[in-house]
């Protein structure tokens, strides 16, 4: 288990009783994970939006972070976009960390 993965983990229990909040940081993270994403694949305007869409849609396809992952490491692949799954995992990662913090500061 990698330190990111580690990380998420500490994130996703500290909100198991928060279903609301932790749906919101997941969502934020998909939104900036497919802004990455969409940013490598080339999207603006409504094909990003578009994109952003698809991908969150794409997280209610199972439990857990695997299929936001899939989707997005197929949707580089499928445009000869060569990205190591560790910097996919760690954006992940880090957008997941950044949404918790969003979120905790605004409810200060």
């Amino acid at each position: 288990m990698t330190t990111f993965d580690k990380r998420e983990e500490g994130f996703e229990k500290k909100f198991a009783l928060d279903s609301e909040l932790k749906f919101k940081a997941e969502s934020r993270r998909n939104k900036a994970v497919a802004e990455w994403a969409g940013a490598k694949l080339g999207l603006t305007g409504d094909a990003l939006e578009a994109y952003v869409k698809d991908v969150r849609k794409a997280d209610l396809a199972e439990k857990g972070d695997e299929d936001v992952f899939r989707k997005v490491k197929a949707d580089l692949t499928a445009k000869g976009i060569a990205v190591d799954d560790t910097e996919i995992r760690s954006v992940m990662a880090n957008a997941l960390a950044k949404a918790v913090v969003d979120l905790e500061s605004a409810k200060g």
